[in-house]
């Protein structure tokens, strides 16, 4: 199967881009067959054709982690005990031991950089998914290079765009909410940190974190944003009647990814061009925030 996915990863340009459009509109249309337990076999497969990487020998990981510890390796671990702590899918499957050795690897790699809070819940489905952890690092690291540049800086630069983001879309989806929440004196930087640090994996269950992620490797990291305030809205009717809404924010409900697909689409429907575009780029594009801050005045006034 990693011969054939390498293969479809070196077709002509214009073979690869129908054959990806195709399967990202099954993804998104039909989703992936998965078992009682939500699990799907080939998920690991899908996921490393949807982001075109080309999966090396083993022996590269393997020298990585060779290479023992990395410097981060006390702030890594402090994390990995406690990742999906609760969910009992990825606990039977996936060890703390595992998930710090990825981090570590990725440390290792790239020395100009450092660990981050949100990596460690980053890294973990990717790890569930893989058939090895050779695999998982590979997908994880191209992940985080290339969707999502900007979330694993020092100062968490992406998500605070993406955070602010989460307001602007909001405000355009759902006026009255956002009002509400603004009253209250609620931004998302308060109550969805975490949903967009982590691409909504902080979330359980995990096997709906999974479903959303297909359509995240399918069409961009960036509709994480779109997915977050879909969560929102689907709990608008609680919100607009607490006089504490933070009570009810301080720890989303479970995924419905089905119904959160829905919703998505439907808050998709509602952005304007230009705020779209900087959904789409600002994971790795640091002119948006400055762009942001434009839109937002030129709103203003």
């Amino acid at each position: 199967m990693e011969d054939k996915i390498n293969d479809l990863i070196h077709k002509p340009p214009n073979l690869i881009q129908e054959s990806l459009k195709q399967l990202r509109y099954h993804v998104l249309i039909d989703g992936l067959q998965t078992d009682g337990s939500g699990d799907c076999h080939y998920r690991n497969y899908v996921w490393t054709i949807l982001l075109q990487v080309e999966l090396p020998p083993a022996e590269q990981y393997l020298k990585l982690v060779s290479s023992g510890p990395s410097d981060s390796d006390a702030k890594i671990h402090n994390d990995t005990f406690r990742t999906m702590a609760t969910d009992p899918m990825f606990k039977s499957k996936v060890s703390e031991e595992a998930l710090a050795r990825v981090l570590n690897a990725y440390a290792t790699a790239h020395p100009d950089r450092t660990y981050v809070q949100g990596m460690n819940v980053i890294a973990a489905p990717f790890l569930y998914v893989s058939r090895s952890e050779s695999q998982a690092f590979t997908l994880f690291n191209h992940f985080v290079l290339t969707r999502c540049s900007l979330y694993v800086t020092p100062t968490l630069s992406g998500v605070h765009t993406g955070l602010d983001l989460v307001d602007l879309i909001l405000e355009l989806t759902d006026p009255p909410l956002y009002q509400h929440l603004r009253s209250k004196l609620l931004t998302a930087n308060l109550y969805a940190f975490a949903s967009v640090m982590t691409f909504s994996a902080c979330t359980p269950p995990l096997r709906e974190v999974l479903v959303l992620w297909d359509i995240l490797m399918a069409y961009g990291a960036h509709l994480n944003l779109l997915m977050v305030v879909a969560q929102l809205v689907m709990i608008r009717t609680e919100l607009l009647n607490s006089d504490k809404p933070m009570s009810l924010l301080r720890s989303f409900p479970p995924l419905k990814a089905r119904d959160i697909k829905s919703m998505t689409l439907a808050v998709l429907e509602k952005m304007p061009e230009q705020v779209y575009d900087m959904i789409v780029r600002h994971a790795w594009d640091p002119k948006v925030g400055r762009e942001l801050a434009e839109y937002r005045r030129r709103r203003r006034n």
